[in-house]
């Protein structure tokens, strides 16, 4: 599942486990695997070709991974030294740049599971509720910090809903 114990550079600031706020996710480069089934049927699967994806380049790793929900995406987030670089395109694995857009987040422990995602982003949803100046602008994704190796008790995730200001 996500990042390895030798992922050394943060794509972004993570949110402390038990903060919500609001930040900006600056520019980013990501790999992006994708199937037509939900994340959490497919997410060991895109974790599998998008590391034959990076060993096979020579991409250092990087955290977090992202993981859109339906239908299911991971996202590796390319490191700062290898934006200059043109990455191929493959059935599997397509390089895309985010521009910089912001967030309402939450951060949390636990494991990455389909019933932690769903009552994490139901508690957003509700903080987003009280919040007259903000509203939706995308659907909401995971961000995994902690690779298979930590446990479920220790991981570190949040879920993100893109936001815009209210008009």
């Amino acid at each position: 599942m996500p990042m390895l114990s030798n992922a050394s550079e943060k794509a972004f600031t993570p949110t402390p486990p038990g903060n919500i706020e609001i930040k900006t996710i600056p520019k980013q480069h990501l790999l992006i695997a994708q199937q037509t089934e939900n994340y959490f049927i497919a997410n060991n699967s895109l974790f599998g070709k998008l590391f034959r994806y990076i060993r096979t380049h020579n991409i250092p790793m990087t955290t977090p991974v992202k993981a859109e929900i339906n239908p299911g995406k991971m996202g590796f987030y390319i490191n700062a030294d290898n934006h200059q670089k043109e990455f191929p395109s493959t059935a599997a694995i397509q390089p895309v740049i985010e521009p910089a857009y912001t967030v309402l987040s939450i951060g949390k422990r636990g494991g990455y599971s389909e019933k932690n995602f769903q009552e994490t982003h139901q508690k957003l949803v509700q903080h987003l509720a009280t919040l007259p100046d903000w509203q939706p602008a995308g659907e909401a994704y995971a961000i995994y910090w902690n690779g298979p190796y930590i446990p479920n008790f220790a991981k570190h995730f949040e879920v993100h809903i893109p936001i815009q200001s209210t008009p």
